[in-house]
């Protein structure tokens, strides 16, 4: 018998099986090199470069590789396959260190990842995906808005596209991480908008206009890097966190991590040092972020939207594995005094924490509301009421911690409307804890015995004096002994008080979230 050809054991591919495979080919950024090679030069990387660095290797399901533009009646096929690849959004389903998740990734390679008719179709047939499969998202939101051109498919306003709605919809239902590295304008600015938290790269842009809107508008030429620079969207808090470039798949991969589950691989950092963290006296400011980063397990905070309204710290991180929102005055900015736009990120980020069941610890030092006619133009009463209505509605735990002054309806604000609303209520010695700010209690409650003194000097010595007794009088020990609050405590106990409270959260059921939608204010 004739030797058999080396190979003889393998059959042959089908033809259609090689036509898919072929075709399959056309997809891949290896068909394109031109292309990806002009998005490297520009400080970019491909849609699927993105989907690749964010999953585990071999995990992604893709939807739609196939697609091309609605646009064969003026172009060729070859080049709709050629030029048009995914209709411009890549996407599926995938994990990241094993947890299910969906990602999608607007293609920048095609078209300046611009929308087109048949991308919304694939966005939309996966958005329902996420939806029954509550799937937490990560999309990649770069691109240039709605594209004109899809003539294979019959419009005129195009108003009946359901993306935006679908993709709002899924608010409180599964969290959403949109990560925008690019120019980013329109409906794709949109997409970055209603996700629940973003990530933004000094190459971001983004604005519900790009350049050729606002020059149609009659606004003028606007370069796109100028439309809405990232230093623009993190003073303004539309961005949580801003990285650089390199950072941007790291970044949403760290934030996505916080709703996928305990982490039981934690490790705690001396707590002794808390016990020193807070500065004696009212006068002297100090870095909350370190007393957080100190309280939560190493290496696993999260500061969000730090250069909007600072004088309120937000962040995410875990205790003893477990997610945990924090919430902090931070004394540095404006005396850590509760403005009209802190109102509105103290509030928004309790609706995230209530959706997804993060319990929340409030570590609270602030003299109060921001008072003062410029304070009201902005709003203050409706703004910062905002921060009541979300802390009364929290149905996830709430543990308050005074550090230093619990002053006012901002320190109620800060501790859910209540003393007595968090779940656990504590206060570290040398707080103190009032109706107003001491001095101004003093000041308004003895106004007429203070006019009545005729010498400045001797009248503001008097208030020293009186609010020095004040301040005896109003210590977290006073306000323990007639139980305003439930215990005064030894700073270094207090990751240990909070990680036992989530344990009692957790066995009643009680960090599981509402799913009910979080606020884009």
């Amino acid at each position: 018998m004739p030797d058999q050809p080396a190979d003889a054991s393998t059959p042959p591919i089908r033809a259609d099986l090689l036509e898919v495979l072929a075709r399959r080919a056309l997809t891949q950024d290896a068909a394109r090199p031109e292309a990806v090679a002009r998005q490297h030069a520009r400080g970019g990387t491909s849609a699927r470069e993105k989907v690749g660095a964010l999953v585990d290797e071999g995990s992604f399901v893709e939807y739609g590789r196939f697609v091309t533009a609605a646009q064969s009646d003026k172009r060729e096929r070859d080049d709709l396959l050629d030029r048009t690849v995914a209709d411009g959004i890549v996407g599926g389903l995938a994990t990241i260190e094993g947890h299910q998740v969906a990602v999608l990734s607007y293609d920048y390679l095609v078209m300046a990842g611009t929308q087109g008719m048949r991308g919304h179709r694939k966005t939309d047939r996966l958005l329902d995906v996420i939806e029954r499969l509550r799937l937490p998202t990560v999309f990649f939101a770069a691109g240039g808005g709605g594209r004109p051109g899809d003539t294979d498919i019959p419009l005129v306003s195009a108003l009946d596209v359901t993306t935006f709605a679908a993709w709002a919809r899924l608010s409180g239902r599964v969290p959403r991480i949109a990560v925008v590295d690019d120019n980013c304008f329109a409906g794709n600015a949109v997409i970055a908008g209603c996700a629940d938290l973003v990530v933004a790269t000094p190459r971001a842009s983004l604005g519900m206009g790009g350049p050729a809107m606002i020059a149609g508008g009659g606004l003028g030429e606007v370069a796109a890097e100028a439309v809405g620079p990232l230093e623009v969207m993190t003073a303004n808090g539309v961005v949580d966190v801003a990285v650089d470039d390199e950072d941007a798949v790291d970044a949403a991969r760290a934030l996505i991590g916080y709703f996928l589950g305990r982490d039981d691989s934690w490790s705690a950092a001396d707590q002794a040092p808390l016990r020193d963290a807070v500065p004696e006296g009212e006068r002297t400011s100090y870095d909350v972020e370190a007393i957080v980063e100190t309280i939560a397990d190493e290496g696993t905070l999260t500061v969000l939207r730090p250069g909007f309204a600072p004088e309120l710290l937000t962040a995410l991180g875990r205790v003893e594995g477990r997610t945990v929102g924090f919430l902090a005055n931070d004394t540095r900015h404006l005396a850590g005094a509760i403005t009209a736009d802190a109102g509105d990120k103290a509030a928004r980020f309790l609706q995230l924490c209530d959706a997804f069941g993060f319990g929340v610890v409030s570590l609270v030092d602030t003299p109060g509301m921001m008072v003062g006619p410029d304070a009201e133009r902005t709003g203050l009463v409706r703004h910062t009421s905002r921060l009541l209505v979300a802390g009364a509605r929290l149905g996830v735990p709430l543990v308050g911690v005074v550090l230093r002054r619990g002053y006012g309806l901002g320190a109620q604000a800060m501790l859910g409307g209540s003393t007595h609303e968090p779940v656990l209520t504590l206060a570290w010695p040398g707080a103190h804890l009032g109706a107003m700010g001491l001095e101004g209690a003093v000041r308004l409650s003895m106004r007429r015995e203070l006019e009545a003194i005729a010498d400045d000097e001797e009248r503001e010595r008097t208030v020293r004096e009186l609010t020095a007794y004040a301040q005896a009088s109003s210590t977290a020990l006073e306000v323990a002994r007639v139980f305003e609050i439930d215990d005064v405590v030894d700073p270094a106990e207090t990751r240990g008080l909070v990680a036992r409270v989530l344990d009692a959260a957790d066995a009643g059921g009680r960090l599981t979230g509402s799913g009910l939608p979080v606020d884009t204010w």
